[in-house]
Order: structure tokens, then C-alpha cells, then sequence
């Protein structure tokens, strides 16, 4: 591959030296800096040098001088639901109409909905269509994506989803991470009988699912309205028996003993946590779960945002995610998270960006394969627009902030 010179670069985003692992609490701040003028050496597919613009190399294979533009780790988008058979855009109209999401779901709406769209769709269908899904999401900055199942929500149909997963994984140039979430809700052919449909979860659909090596991670959704932190605790310890690492949505609408839940299976993440009493806080300030938080989701139901500064100043680490679905979140946008999280959760877009980078790649188990500009990891790297700072990318949010993006040292966009 040789090797580019990325050079005369007005900003780059690093987060420490040798950085492998999450920075939790008040490091997501205190150990971030913008470095300018500066350059990035690509080598192999790697990060081969960083630093200030003096210590440049003077020769490569490929200069590139980007004239003072931003150098930024690739996003990491560790919480979305890529794969979905249509879009949902009445429930958003009832809502306007002053239905809650709950009652929705309660009424065969919400999860149901895509889950008898998608059961009627052919494999090819849902992966053409998430392959122009994951370009518009290329082309704003996401260069690591975690998909779910969950809108099957039978043993048939999540191995459909799965396998749509795993041919994106296979042929776009783009990290992808499956998670079972056959936990999702409970379908309607297994409304008097829960225990059936989680023995098949348990009994039938991991060990296959570990089998064929369909998924990374086993994902729960512990809520009233789905499954009970009992339930969850099942449905994680079959994961932990056949290599599937847990990671659970939790106090989106309520606090059931999900944290715990999570906490107790050695799971990587949390997600949601728009609901947190303090007992919670507390337990994801003195645990190594990851908190990723989902603004958008909050923001599109009119929800509570999830208490970011709490979080923080609890010692917790927190990473940030788009929760890209049809229903409770239609939109890709990992910028549009670094907006969110700056004005509604009083952010600043360093800690936002961490949170986004390396944060996010911890909760995927991955922060020391990407998730910061570090020697040796792989090159995921975002070439902005030219801006002023680096809080211009969270203001101005209309902009279109991406030049370029590369994926493990090739320029895909």
C-alpha cells in the first residue's frame, strides 16, 4: 500500500500517547488536545507517525497538504439498527397527536411494526437496501458501525438479519460489528407464553448464532415494555456460555435493575439511560460499563436527554451513539450527535468527539484497534472541510463538515 503523508493539517485530534482503552470521567477532557499545524502518517493501513508539522517526514509515497483542514479519528457509531425493512413516519404523526411511544408499541406499533415488514422481505432486499444506508453514512464520518438485529423477532428472521449483516461486514469497506437483539419485544405469536420465546432466544437461536459466527454481541432491551432484568439475566448468561459478550438497553423509560443487570455479566455497555436516579449514576461511575448515550432518540420522542455531566463528574465513562432506527431515530448523522451532546447535554466538542471516538470503540471492545490517532492502529481518519475550530464542526450544524474519509489507510470517500 506505501504510504501517504497526511500534512499541513490546522488541527489534529489526539488523546494520549500509546491510548488503548476508554478515558472515563474527567479524562475525556483533560486528556484531549488539538495539535496545529501537524501531519499523519499512513503506512500500511496503519498510523504509522503523528505530530507537530516540524517532525513531518519529507518524503512519502502520496503528499497530501490540506491547506489548515481538520485531521479527526473516524467516528465510531456503536449503537445503531441499520438494517430495517421501511420507514415509520405515521408513528412520528400519532405521536404529534399526543400518543406516547409506549402506547404505540402496546398497539402492535414501534418495534412489531418493523419486525412484519421485515419478515416479508427477501435477504438481497434488506441488504441493498442498507447498502445505500451505510454510503450517506460513509459519507459523514462513520468509519466503525455496530448493527443490531431485533426486527425479526423470530428464529428465522433474526438469522436473516444476521446474515445481512454479515455480507455488509464481508463486502463494504467499512468496521462492522453484529449484535443479536432477539430481545428486542415480544412478538404477537408468543404473547401468552414469554418464557417460550426466550428459551428459544436462549436454547436455540445463540448457540446457532454462535455456531455459524453471525454476531459479535448478545443484546438485551430491559424495559416494562420488553424484558424484565430476570429475563435479561437469562438471555445474557446463554451469551456468556457460547462467546457472545453482553451489552443491554437500559433506562430509556424506566430503572428496573437493568444496570445491575448488566454490571453483574461483565457486560461492555448500557445504552440509552435517559432515566437515571442517582443509585444508577453511582453504580456507572464505579463500574467499567460503558454509558452510550443516544441524544437523538431522546431528542426525536421529546424525551429527557441522558445526564452526560452527571455522568462524568460520577467518574463514569460515557460514549455517544446514533441509534439510527426507523422509529425512535431516523437519522445517521454522528455530527448531528456532537450537536446534540454540546448544546442539550452540555458537552464541550472535545469531550463530545472522545466520546464518539475512542469512548465508543471501548464499548465495541475495540479501543486499542481504533478509536484515536495512536501509532499502530488502524488508519480511520476524518479529513474535514475547512473550519475555524473544532466547535464549528458542533454549531454549524447544517454544514456538510466531511472531505474525506479513510478506512484502514484507503481513502473510501
Amino acid at each position: 500500500m506505501g504510504t501517504t503523508l497526511l500534512t499541513n493539517a490546522g488541527g489534529l485530534f489526539i488523546q494520549g500517547e500509546h491510548l488503548n482503552q476508554a478515558l472515563r470521567g474527567q479524562d475525556i477532557s483533560s486528556n484531549c488536545t488539538l495539535l496545529d499545524p501537524s501531519f499523519v502518517l499512513i503506512k500500511d493501513g496503519l498510523i504509522k507517525d503523528y505530530g507537530a508539522i516540524g517532525h513531518a517526514p519529507d518524503r512519502a509515497d502520496e503528499i497530501i497538504d490540506l491547506h489548515g483542514k481538520f485531521i479527526l479519528p473516524g467516528f465510531v457509531d456503536s449503537h445503531t439498527h441499520t438494517v430495517f425493512a421501511g420507514s415509520r413516519e405515521k408513528e412520528m404523526v400519532a405521536r404529534s397527536l399526543g400518543k406516547s411511544y409506549q402506547e404505540i408499541a402496546q398497539e402492535g406499533g414501534g418495534i412489531l411494526n418493523s419486525a412484519a415488514k421485515l419478515r416479508n422481505m427477501s435477504e438481497d432486499e434488506l441488504y441493498d437496501a442498507a447498502v445505500i444506508r451505510i454510503q450517506r453514512i460513509l459519507a459523514k464520518g462513520t468509519t466503525t458501525l455496530e448493527i443490531k438485529s431485533g426486527y425479526g423477532l423470530s428464529y428465522e428472521a433474526e438469522l436473516k438479519m444476521l446474515r445481512v449483516i454479515k455480507r455488509l461486514k464481508e463486502n463494504l469497506p467499512i468496521n462492522i460489528y453484529a449484535s443479536l437483539l432477539a430481545a428486542h419485544a415480544l412478538p404477537k405469536e408468543f404473547a401468552d407464553n414469554r418464557a417460550a420465546y426466550i428459551s428459544m432466544i436462549t436454547d436455540r437461536l445463540i448457540p446457532e448464532v454462535a455456531y455459524q459466527g453471525l454476531a459479535d454481541f448478545v443484546d438485551v432491551f430491559c424495559e416494562k415494555i420488553a424484558f424484565s432484568a430476570a429475563e435479561t439475566e437469562q438471555i445474557l448468561e446463554a451469551g456468556q456460555r457460547h462467546g457472545l459478550v453482553g451489552k443491554i438497553h437500559s433506562n430509556q423509560f424506566t430503572s428496573i435493575g437493568g444496570i445491575e443487570a448488566a454490571i453483574k455479566h461483565r457486560a461492555l455497555s448500557v445504552d440509552h439511560l435517559e432515566h437515571l436516579p442517582q443509585h444508577d449514576i453511582d453504580l456507572l461511575g464505579q463500574s467499567d460499563l460503558v454509558a452510550t448515550l443516544l441524544p437523538q432518540a431522546a431528542f426525536f420522542l421529546s424525551d429527557p436527554m441522558p445526564p452526560a455531566r452527571k455522568l462524568i463528574d460520577a467518574g463514569a465513562t460515557i460514549a455517544l451513539a446514533t441509534d439510527f432506527n426507523p422509529g425512535s431515530s431516523p437519522g445517521y448523522s454522528m455530527p448531528f450527535i456532537m450537536t446534540l451532546a454540546c448544546a442539550k447535554m452540555g458537552l464541550t466538542p472535545i469531550e463530545a468527539l472522545a466520546a464518539m471516538t475512542i469512548n465508543a470503540a471501548a464499548s465495541l471492545n475495540q479501543a486499542g484497534q481504533f478509536g484515536s490517532i495512536t501509532r499502530g492502529k488502524r488508519a480511520d481518519l476524518i479529513i474535514t472541510k475547512s473550519m475555524p475550530s473544532l466547535a464549528y464542526m458542533a454549531y454549524a450544524f447544517s454544514e456538510e463538515h466531511i472531505d474525506q474519509v479513510y478506512a484502514a489507510g484507503e481513502r473510501i470517500h
